[in-house]
């Protein structure tokens, strides 16, 4: 069976193994980059991932990754239900923002029931609402040269307690099914899905969809970030920064 990802995948080794008909010089093109450009190039960059009837709705949702960040600042946030917890969006932006949850709530709200793909290799369908991520940054107001949104999370891994984080272009940032979710399945999220608030970008792997967002930041570049791949998996693992499926 010829599936989407495998035509990219496939397309992705011929192009890299051709030349520019224009030019006659290589493609210089890594596999994480023609895998953006042929997805894209196939299924159109505003694409809709598929979406479900409340019916089909897995029976269970695993969580996955980080159950709970356990840190003081966290804890003392879930102690009061998230009453002071606050959404900061700033970076390169005309005007900086910090937005509580009642206020989030407030805005146009997206609903949607669509399916969570893991790169372990499971997958369910859940409903997920809040509002669209473009409704944010359009109130922030983008800087020119801005090419990335980064999501900065509460949790946090290892001895050395690297901060989780990732990162998404503007095409992703502005796709109609991107949104900042802070319900699952008609209630608001629980700690192990990453309350209080956590991206749904619904065309990526899951670990695209980073948990416990405390702080979005529009940038030029992902050097400096991190170790400058894109998010924490990329930076430790290799994994790719672009996970469309």
């Amino acid at each position: 069976m010829i599936t989407r990802r495998g035509l990219i995948v496939s397309g992705g080794a011929t192009l890299l193994a051709g030349c520019d008909a224009w030019t006659g010089s290589p493609l210089l093109l890594d596999a994480d980059e023609a895998h953006r450009y042929l997805q894209r190039a196939v299924v159109g960059r505003g694409a809709l991932a598929a979406e479900f009837r409340p019916e089909q709705r897995s029976p269970r949702f695993r969580t996955n990754g980080t159950n709970n960040p356990n840190t003081p600042e966290y804890n003392a946030l879930a102690a009061n239900r998230f009453a002071d917890w606050r959404l900061q969006v700033g970076g390169m932006v005309r005007q900086p923002l910090s937005l509580s949850l009642a206020q989030l709530r407030s805005m146009p709200q997206r609903a949607q029931i669509t399916r969570h793909d893991c790169v372990e290799g499971w997958s369910a369908i859940g409903k997920w609402q809040g509002p669209r991520l473009e409704e944010v940054l359009r109130l922030a107001g983008l800087q020119d040269g801005v090419r990335y949104i980064v999501f900065h999370c509460a949790d946090v891994f290892g001895q050395r307690r690297i901060p989780y984080y990732e990162s998404i272009d503007l095409v992703d940032a502005f796709h109609p099914q991107t949104i900042l979710a802070w319900s699952m399945n008609d209630a608001p999220l629980g700690v192990g899905h990453g309350a209080p608030l956590r991206l749904r970008v619904e065309r990526q792997l899951g670990y695209k969809h980073a948990k416990y967002v405390m702080r979005i930041e529009a940038v030029a570049s992902l050097a400096g970030i991190g170790r400058g791949k894109g998010g924490f998996w990329e930076d430790i693992a290799g994994y790719e920064w672009y996970a469309g499926i």
